[in-house]
């Protein structure tokens, strides 16, 4: 006896688990999608970063000492 599960009942069960593995783990759920989100926007700001010129050394000092 072979036991076969259609794609579509198959992508039901998984949705199914995944939800309640959600809802009973939120904490776990939480830091992990934040986490990627903030990888994403590092990434992010590297790639626009490599857009740009340089700026230099003396100048970001230079800049946060008239800030003091």
């Amino acid at each position: 006896m072979e036991l076969t599960i259609s794609d579509d009942k198959m992508k039901i069960m998984i949705t199914e688990v995944l939800s309640e593995m959600i809802q009973q783990k939120k904490e776990v759920f939480y830091g992990m999608f934040l986490d990627a989100l903030k990888d994403v926007g590092l990434a992010n700001a590297i790639i626009e970063g490599r857009k740009n010129d340089f700026v230099e050394e003396e100048k970001i000092f230079s800049l946060l000492e008239s800030e003091r």
